[in-house]
C-alpha cells in the first residue's frame, strides 16, 4: 500500500513541546502507516470439514514515512531517527544567542511520539510510536529524503478534533548542496549515497556510495571517516548557525561493488560499505527550543 497526495498530512507530536499540544507537519511525500495484525490460527479437527479458523488480531502500528527535509523539520526528524547525545547551545559571537547545535547518535530505544494521519476524509492517531530503522537518500538534482520505519504497540484510534493543520513550507535541503569528505578530503565524484541504519538487537549501519565512473575515483576498501554536510545556500542563513546538518561516519569497511558492468551506458557505480565505527549527526538550528 502506498499513499500519496497533497491533501494528506502526517503530523508528529512529542512530549518536548511546552504546551504538549503543538503538532509538527511533515513535508509530505508518501506513507504506508497502518495497523499491524497477527493471525491466531485454530487447526482443523481430525473429524469434520477440515477447515482451519483464523482470527485477525490488531497488535500495534507498522509502516513507513518518506519525507523531504526542510529547515523547520530537520531537527525534529533527525532527533526521532537517531536519538539524542546532547543539546548544547551554539553562540556565534554575540549575534545568534538562540542558535543551537543538536548532537545525535543512533540509539536502539529512541524517543516515543504520537503520529496523526490525516487522509482528508479520515483522521487517525497512533500513540507511543518509535523508529526501528531509518534511511537517508542523497542524490544530485533531488531533495534529500529520509525514510522512517515506524513501529508501536498501540493500534489506531480516531482523531476526533476538527482543527486545521498548518503545512510545513520551509526551504528544503537538496542533493546539489551537499559536500562529501573522505578522510578530510573533498570528493567531487560522489553523485549520491544511501545510509541505512537498523535498530534490532543492536545498531547496524551500512552505506551505498554512488560514484561517477567516468572520472578517476578510486575508493579504498577501508575509509577512516566519511563526512556528509548539507546546507541551505540562501543568504538569509548564517553559516554554522542554522540551515546546516552534518553526518559523520567512522571506519567504513568494503563489502561489495554493485556496479552493473554489463551495461554500456552505465556512468554511475555503487559501492557498499559496513559502518564499523560510530555514526554521528549534528543539526544547526535557529530555534532555542528545537523540539
Amino acid at each position: 500500500m502506498k499513499v500519496q497526495g497533497s491533501d494528506s498530512s502526517i503530523l508528529i507530536k512529542t512530549s518536548h513541546h511546552e504546551d504538549n499540544q503543538r503538532l509538527y507537519d511533515v513535508p509530505y511525500s508518501e506513507e504506508t502507516i497502518r495497523d499491524a495484525v497477527s493471525l491466531l490460527q485454530e487447526e482443523a479437527a481430525i473429524e469434520g470439514d477440515g477447515v482451519c479458523k483464523v482470527i485477525i488480531k490488531k497488535c500495534g502500528v507498522t509502516g513507513c514515512i518518506v519525507t523531504s527535509l526542510n529547515i523547520d523539520t530537520v531537527p525534529l526528524l533527525l532527533f526521532l531517527a537517531f536519538g539524542s547525545a546532547g543539546n548544547p547551545l551554539f553562540v556565534s559571537e554575540t549575534r545568534n544567542v538562540y542558535s543551537c547545535k543538536l548532537s545525535l547518535l543512533p540509539l536502539e530505544d529512541t524517543e516515543r511520539f504520537d503520529l496523526i494521519q490525516d487522509r482528508g476524509i479520515e483522521r487517525r492517531v497512533y500513540e507511543q510510536c518509535s523508529v526501528n530503522s531509518f534511511e537517508f537518500r542523497f542524490e544530485r538534482e533531488q531533495n534529500i529524503k529520509l525514510k522512517l520505519d515506524i513501529c508501536g504497540e498501540r493500534y489506531a484510534a480516531p482523531y476526533l478534533y476538527t482543527d486545521t493543520f498548518e503545512k510545513s513550507t520551509g526551504e528544503r535541503f537538496n542533493g546539489n548542496n551537499v559536500d562529501y569528505r573522505i578522510n578530510g578530503k573533498l570528493n567531487l565524484n560522489i553523485y549520491g549515497l544511501t545510509l541505512l541504519v537498523k535498530k534490532d538487537k543492536g545498531i547496524k549501519s551500512e552505506i551505498w556510495i554512488r560514484r561517477i565512473l567516468e572520472n578517476d575515483n578510486y575508493l579504498t576498501e577501508s575509509i577512516e571517516e566519511l563526512q556528509i554536510t548539507a546546507r541551505l545556500l540562501s543568504s538569509k542563513y548564517e553559516y554554522r548557525s542554522y540551515g546546516v546538518f552534518r553526518i559523520t561516519l567512522k571506519i567504513l569497511k568494503f563489502i561489495s561493488d554493485e556496479t552493473n558492468v554489463d551495461s554500456a551506458d552505465t556512468v554511475l557505480g555503487s559501492v557498499r560499505y559496513f559502518v564499523n565505527g560510530s555514526v554521528e549527526a549534528e543539526v544547526f538550528s535557529k530555534y532555542e527550543n528545537l523540539l
